[in-house]
Parts: C-alpha cells; structure tokens; sequence
C-alpha cells in the first residue's frame, strides 16, 4: 500500500517541480504587443502566441542574450536590464516608453564584462515635468542603439555612466529638446577604458551640451568616434569633450560632422583632452573652434567659417 501511494505523490511533486523549473528558465524570444497583450501572460512567459503587455514582465521572462520583438505600436513602459538582452521594434510603428517625473526609462545595470544591450526602434519620451531622464547605463559591457529617439527629458537624454570598462555604439538616433545634454559619456571608476561610436546621429535643441564627453576618473581613457552626424541648437556646445586635471585622458575624433548654431561653441576641448576634426562643418555657433585647455586638431578638409568668432585650432594635420 506505502508503495502504491507514494508513487502518484511523487509523480505529482516531479510534475510540480518540472512547472517550476519550466516558469523560471524563460524564453530565448518574448513578445510584446498594446492589441493582444496582457502581463498575465506571464504564466506562459510572453511567447509570442500570447505576449505580454509592458518591457518589464517580457524581461523578467526572457532568458539571457534573448530577445524581446515588439509586435505592434503602443507605450510599453520602463525596465530596468539586469543581463544580456535585445529589444528590437521592426513593426513599422512607434514602440515608445513615457517616462513619468522622477523616473528615468531605461536603466542598464548589467553584468560587468560581459553583458550586451541592443536597443532597435524605440522612442524614449519624457512627459516634460519632474525630473526624468531617458537611459541611464552603469553596468555592462556593450550597449548598442539603433533607430531610436530620445527627447523631451527634464535632465540628460542618455548618461553613459559605466564604472567598469565597457563599450558605447549608436546609429541613426535622434537624441532632441531635453533639459540637461543630448549624450553625456563619463566614466564613474578608475583605470578603465570606456570607446564610443556615434553614426548618424543628431543632438538638437538640448539645454546643455549636444554631446559632451568627460573623462573625471583617475586614469585610463574614453574615447569615441563621431561620424556623420549633426549637432545643432544647443544651449552649450554642439560637442563638447574634456577632463578634469589628472584624470581619465578623453578624446574624440570627428568626421563628416556638422556642428551649428549653438550657443556656446561648435566644437569645444577643455582639459587633458583631444579632438581630430576631418571633412566637418562648424558654422553658426558662437564660437566655432574653442580649444579651452585641450588640444584641437583640424585637417585641411574642414569648413569653419559664419561663426560669431570662428576661432582657430591648435594645430593643423595634414591628409593622407
């Protein structure tokens, strides 16, 4: 009788423990979507037959190095990214994020050295009271974002705000009409080297600076490449790079880039950093050219001219 009995309880925990560990492996590919999305659908891990309504219930239920496909247009709320993960929009609609007052929409804190973040198709929408901030990344190693838009925040846009080495690449993003800088880059720890990769992307209308990169760590560097790109109708400077004394050297490299009618500067380099200018438009700033301690290099190829004052490089490079 002891043996007949057990075997159907131990069927029945086997049965139970299988539906718990089958709830809490997740999924490699969750689903979002406003039309059929519910976050009770969580029981059935956001699959794509049945997703779920918000980013934050599709993340908790998507395995690592997954992916989370927005099905349609909607407003599918804030997260924050605790590990390797994608979130790709390719519907043809807006899959935005509100951000509230006092919130910030995306806040990376991943695994240092070894998490990648891919961003595709998102916009990233401040309400315009309280303070709000679009993306906030402090951990990881890799963050990518592609097609998105980024505007309307009380404070920074975007903060790149890593303390350990990491890795920043943006593409066709439009980073607008926020209340502090459009892209702020700084590293928060010691000895380590944080590069960036800006392509295509467009700094308007920000309270501070366009683009503003700073090394304030002791040692090691942060360095970013800016192609093809526009910084224009800033309050501050259209790209502004700097150090404190000391710290982590910072530089940035310049090409096919127009930087125009900001308030401050079009391009300025303040302490213990370096800017290599090629093939680039700096007109209608304040100032166009504006070395402030740092060193700024200009290759031949370059039209700074309509400046309130155009200002000078601190030295000329020759093309190869």
């Amino acid at each position: 009788m002891t043996r007949l009995t057990s075997a159907p309880f131990v069927a029945a925990l086997l049965a139970i423990f299988l539906h718990a560990a089958t709830a809490q492996a997740g999924l490699v590919r969750t689903c979002v979507s406003q039309a059929k999305g519910n976050d009770a659908n969580a029981s059935s891990q956001c699959h794509c037959t049945t997703p779920c309504r918000t980013f934050a219930t599709a993340a908790v239920n998507t395995l690592a190095d997954g992916e989370i496909t927005v099905l349609d247009p909607g407003d599918y709320g804030g997260l924050t990214i605790t590990r390797s993960i994608s979130i790709n929009n390719d519907s043809g609609g807006e899959a935005s994020i509100t951000v509230p007052g006092g919130s910030t929409g995306i806040i990376v804190n991943a695994v240092n050295g070894a998490s990648y973040v891919n961003l595709r198709g998102l916009t990233i929408q401040g309400v315009g009271f309280g303070t709000t901030k679009g993306l906030t990344f402090n951990t990881g190693l890799f963050l990518t974002m592609t097609n998105c838009v980024v505007r309307n925040h009380t404070g920074n846009g975007i903060e790149f705000f890593p303390n350990a080495s990491s890795n920043l690449a943006m593409s066709n993003t439009l980073v607008a009409d926020n209340g502090g800088d459009g892209i702020r880059a700084t590293p928060n720890g010691s000895g380590i080297t944080v590069n960036a990769v800006f392509n295509r992307v467009e700094t308007y209308n920000n309270s501070g600076h366009g683009m503003d990169l700073t090394g304030n760590t002791s040692t090691g560097s942060i360095k970013a490449t800016v192609s093809e790109s526009v910084s224009t109708n800033n309050v501050l400077s259209g790209f502004q790079v700097s150090s404190t004394a000391g710290g982590a050297a910072a530089s940035m490299m310049v090409v096919r880039s127009t930087a125009a009618n900001n308030g401050t500067a079009g391009i300025r380099v303040g302490t213990n950093a370096t800017v290599r200018l090629s093939q680039s438009t700096v007109t209608g700033n304040a100032t166009g050219l504006q070395p402030a301690g740092g060193t700024l290099l200009s290759y031949s190829d370059n039209n700074v001219d309509g400046n309130t004052t155009d200002g000078a490089p601190t030295g000329t490079l020759t093309n190869k």
